[in-house]
């Protein structure tokens, strides 16, 4: 069953943070009442996903008709495998206390911010991945594994939640208002070598139109579905950080060996990865398309001041 639903009551895991701030605007603007969930002042109910006990109570007494999962520990670009552990967690306990905790409140839709990683970091070829192809598969090396199954486990505690319409949305890598803002810094002082490309791309998604996909899966996503979301121009790690220097008039990044970046195992595992998602399933179930649909666009929106 899907709904198009207005005015319906939210409860956002996560509100405060980049992407948080995104989903509350535009859900704000299409007529659902937002209360943030987190360990911050600004939140209307403050907890912390990771504390079950604590959380089951600070939602006791009140009602949501969903709930969004887009929570992260994440303030800064993870460069080391153990950078992710935290957000691991989240992915997989506080996940579980979020279901908890969502059935407390009657919720009936459990929307949860998922990641294109899923699909495996490494060198998946030209052929964009369809939400069809394999989901979680084993990863490569330990620390892998563990970011593999944490996103794994998210998907499906969301799908296999009783009484919950669980729905994912596979997001590439953000860009955007409050996101970009921090590689701005490191371009001007020269501070972010970087090694080419090559044949490498990632998909990429604009902060606004991620958290306009919300709003559609809130709204349309069909229960038990996975949604892949990102704009229509893939492009290499490097590729996209040339484009935010040359639209904000910064030094390009140092050039260096992808060898060099092994000691920084996150990002080199990220760096080396080749990926393409297809978003027409989106497109055909959820009526999503991106506002804009390359880096360079949503980039020179951002310089301008555009609307996000």
């Amino acid at each position: 069953m899907t709904t198009n639903e207005t005015n319906r009551s939210i409860l956002l895991a996560g509100a405060s943070g980049v992407l948080g701030g995104h989903i509350a605007r535009a859900l704000t603007e299409a007529g659902h009442k937002v209360t943030g969930l987190g360990r911050g002042p600004g939140n209307g109910i403050r907890a912390d996903l990771m504390d079950r006990d604590a959380l089951l109570r600070a939602v006791d007494g009140h009602h949501f008709d969903t709930v969004i999962h887009a929570a992260t520990a994440l303030r800064k670009p993870p460069m080391r495998d153990r950078d992710m552990d935290v957000t691991d967690a989240l992915r997989t306990r506080g996940t579980a206390h979020l279901v908890e905790a969502a059935r407390v409140t009657g919720a009936r839709r459990f929307v949860v911010e998922s990641m294109a990683f899923g699909y495996g970091y490494g060198d998946h070829g030209d052929r964009p991945l369809t939400e069809d192809d394999p989901f979680g598969p084993p990863g490569g090396t330990p620390p892998l594994e563990r970011h593999i199954a944490a996103m794994r486990t998210k998907e499906r505690l969301a799908f296999e939640a009783e009484a919950l319409e669980g729905i994912a949305l596979r997001f590439g890598l953000f860009y955007g208002p409050g996101g970009t803002d921090a590689l701005l810094p490191l371009l001007r002082k020269r501070q972010l070598p970087l090694p080419g490309d090559r044949n490498r791309v990632l998909p990429w998604v604009e902060l606004g139109d991620a958290a306009r996909a919300v709003v559609a899966a809130v709204e349309r996503g069909r229960p038990g579905q996975a949604y892949n979301i990102a704009d229509g121009t893939p492009m290499g790690f490097r590729a996209h950080v040339e484009a935010v220097a040359g639209t904000f008039g910064l030094p390009k990044p140092v050039t260096v060996p992808l060898w060099l970046m092994r000691p920084m195992s996150y990002a080199h595992t990220v760096m080396s990865s080749r990926l393409r998602l297809s978003c027409a399933k989106a497109e055909r179930e959820l009526g999503w398309t991106p506002l804009y649909a390359s880096s360079g666009e949503g980039l020179a929106a951002m310089r301008s001041g555009g609307r996000h």
